[in-house]
């Protein structure tokens, strides 16, 4: 008797558009929301933005503020929890035990921590992997035992924590603490460890809980993997996630740009509460989006479509590349910009960083050429070699990693 198969990751061609799509461009966002973070030498206001100096800061933090701030994280979670049930199905279907995929969910999630740990102490402190890794580690056994219901519930229960805590962490200045400052990169290395630490625990407990749950509840239905047969769910999702993220966001806008200068108290936490709640609403709302533009380009992709597929196959990469990108130009310990530049410049090296991603993304795919991140982390996770090239497809089909 032949023993059962061994856990492999999803193909190239079995890869859904929706979600690839959905990570390219939102990597967008990700890079303009984490860019502010490497400006120092300057006063703090509003969700840790500079004190915005000018018309263009002032338009630039009260765009980011209403379309990005707290709106593409949730995002990136809830596509987080739909691939592990996409890495389940693809798994269980030719065999392999779900005991085994979740063993394989949680040692993928290890190396996740792993890979945050080193992005924090080197790069970012802001690093958002090892929270997945440390959601994948905790919530493997959610995959097959939830039900649906249970998963929703949980989910919504779990928006009360995250919106107290939202109304009390953003309804402050933070602290911005010593790694952005100092110009020895060993110092700056142990503070960022040491700010990476908490928001690990953080994210992995409240913040990326619901989002993920919802991501796990989406997938079971198969709504971004068959957006056609959703569309109805998609458009409505889209519309009101979308507005919401808006007029949410438009009260803390107002004061991050400096038109609100003297909000109460009561009006600070409440905005901030409100803020964080429909920042939710927002990605989950993008994640929609996305699903209705791969509804549209599905029969024919142009070549932004595939370019943008192609970075979101390699998003661990192309996100990494924008802290090595940030630093190198930025921080003080780097290129030193940090304290030189304002908002709007700094957005717009966050617009170019992301091209450049998008672009190497699409060189990648036309070479064949998988991310490097996704490499290491699958050859760590599936103890596999030759997993670093693709097979040769026409240039018009996007390949997956």
């Amino acid at each position: 008797m032949s023993g059962s198969p061994a856990p492999a990751a999803i193909s190239v061609t079995a890869r859904s558009l929706a979600p690839d799509l959905a990570r390219g461009a939102m990597l967008l966002f990700i890079a303009s929301a984490n860019a502010p973070g490497y400006l120092y030498g300057r006063p703090e206001g509003v969700r840790g933005y500079p004190v915005p100096q000018s018309i263009p800061d002032k338009v630039v933090v009260f765009l980011q503020m209403i379309v990005v701030d707290g709106r593409a994280y949730p995002m990136f979670a809830l596509l987080f929890g739909y691939g592990m049930i996409q890495l389940l199905r693809r798994n269980t279907s030719v065999g392999v035990g779900s005991v085994t995929v979740r063993k394989l969910i949680r040692r993928r999630g290890w190396w996740l921590v792993l890979f945050g740990f080193l992005h924090a102490s080197l790069l970012f402190s802001g690093d958002i992997l090892g929270a997945y890794g440390v959601l994948g580690v905790m919530l493997a056994g959610v995959l097959t035992r939830a039900s649906d219901r249970t998963l929703l519930l949980a989910a919504a229960v779990w928006m009360v924590p995250v919106a107290m805590l939202g109304a009390l962490a953003h309804s402050v200045p933070p602290d911005p603490g010593t790694a952005a400052t100092t110009t020895d990169a060993v110092a700056a290395a142990a503070d960022r460890i040491g700010e990476w630490l908490p928001g690990v625990l953080l994210n992995s407990l409240v913040n990326l809980v619901p989002p993920l749950l919802l991501g796990i509840w989406a997938a079971r239905r198969r709504v971004l993997d068959d957006p056609e047969r959703h569309r109805r769910l998609l458009v409505r999702v889209g519309v009101i996630g979308a507005g919401l993220a808006v007029v949410g966001g438009l009260p803390m806008a107002l004061m991050g740009a400096g038109w609100w200068p003297k909000p109460s108290a009561e009006a600070l936490v409440l905005t901030a509460a409100a803020h964080t709640v429909t920042g939710y609403a927002g990605g989950i709302g993008y994640a929609a989006v996305a699903g209705l533009v791969a509804i549209r380009v599905s029969r024919r992709r142009g070549v932004a479509i595939t370019a943008l597929a192609a970075c979101g196959q390699r998003s661990m990469t192309a996100y990494l590349l924008q802290s090595v990108v940030f630093v190198s130009v930025l921080a003080s310990y780097g290129g030193g910009l940090g304290d030189r530049l304002t908002v709007a410049p700094v957005a717009v090296v966050a617009i170019a960083t992301w091209v450049m991603t998008v672009l190497l993304a699409e060189f990648m795919r036309r070479r064949g050429y998988r991310g490097p991140a996704e490499v290491l982390l699958r050859r760590l996770t599936y103890r596999k070699p030759n997993v670093g090239r693709t097979a040769r497809q026409p240039t018009d089909v996007v390949q997956a990693r």
